[in-house]
C-alpha cells in the first residue's frame, strides 16, 4: 500500500510538471518505478503511463493540435518505436539503467545545443525526427527532451505545442505498447500497475492546464534541466548500488 502511495504521489507531481513544460512525467516517475518494480517491469509500466499522460494533454488542449505536424512525426516514428521496443527487450537490466541515466544527463547540454541554433523543421524534418526519436523511445522510455525542441522548432507554442507534441508522442507509445503486448512483455498485472500509476499523472496534467500561460521561457528551461539531472542521477545510482 505504501509503495503505491509513493508512486501516486510522485505521479501527481510528474503529471503537473509534464502538463506545464510539455515533458517530464516519464523522467520524474521512471526512477521511482525502477526502484519499486525493477527496470524490466518499469519500462512497460511507463509505456502505459505515457499513453495516459499524453492522452490527458491532448484532451486538455484538443482544439489547438496541429494534425499535419502530428501525422508527419508519426509516419516516421511509429515503425521506429516498434523496432526500438524489440531492441530494448534483449538488453541486460543494468545496461538499461545506465543507458537511461546517461541519456537524461546528456540531454541537458544537448537540448541547449539544439535550442541555441534555432533550428526550423518542416514536415519532412518532422518525419525524419520522428524516426530517430521513435527508435530511441522504444529503447530509453522517454525522449521528451528531444521531442520538445523538435516541435518547438516547427513554430508551435504553449497549448498548441503541448497538445501536438503529446499527440505525436502518443502515436509512438501506442506502437511501443502494441509491440510489448505482442512479445508478451505487457501482461495483465503490468497493465494494471501502469493504469494505477498513470491515473495520478493524468490528474496532475489537468491541474497544470491552469498554470501554463503564466510560465516564462526561462523558468521552463531551468525546470526541465533540473528534472533531467535529478532523474539521470537517480537511475545511475540504481544501476551501481
Amino acid at each position: 500500500m505504501l509503495t503505491y502511495a509513493l508512486v501516486l504521489a510522485v505521479g501527481l507531481v510528474a503529471g503537473t510538471v509534464s502538463g506545464i513544460v510539455g515533458t517530464g512525467a516519464t523522467i520524474i516517475l521512471l526512477p521511482v518505478l525502477v526502484l519499486v518494480f525493477g527496470p524490466r517491469e518499469a519500462v512497460p509500466i511507463m509505456a502505459v503511463v505515457a499513453l495516459m499522460s499524453n492522452f490527458a494533454k491532448i484532451t486538455a488542449w484538443w482544439r489547438e493540435i496541429d494534425w499535419r505536424a502530428t501525422t508527419a512525426y508519426a509516419l516516421g516514428g511509429i515503425p521506429a518505436a516498434a523496432l526500438g521496443a524489440r531492441t530494448l527487450l534483449v538488453l541486460p537490466e543494468r545496461a538499461v539503467d545506465i543507458a537511461l541515466g546517461l541519456f537524461f544527463l546528456a540531454m541537458i547540454p544537448g537540448r541547449r545545443w539544439l535550442a541555441a541554433r534555432n533550428m526550423s523543421l518542416g514536415y519532412g524534418g518532422l518525419a525524419l525526427a520522428g524516426a530517430v526519436i521513435g527508435f530511441l523511445t522504444g529503447i530509453v522510455v522517454s525522449t521528451g527532451p528531444l521531442s520538445v525542441p523538435t516541435f518547438a522548432a516547427h513554430g508551435l507554442v504553449k497549448g498548441a505545442f503541448i497538445a501536438t507534441e503529446a499527440a505525436g508522442s502518443l502515436a509512438l507509445y501506442v506502437s511501443k505498447g502494441i509491440t510489448f503486448q505482442m512479445l508478451g512483455a505487457l501482461p495483465l498485472d503490468i497493465a494494471v500497475k501502469g493504469l494505477i500509476s498513470g491515473s495520478s499523472v493524468m490528474v496532475g496534467t489537468y491541474i497544470a492546464r491552469a498554470i501554463v500561460d503564466r510560465l516564462s521561457v526561462a523558468t521552463f528551461q531551468r525546470l526541465l534541466d533540473v528534472v533531467m539531472a535529478l532523474s539521470g542521477l537517480a537511475l545511475l545510482w540504481a544501476a551501481v548500488r
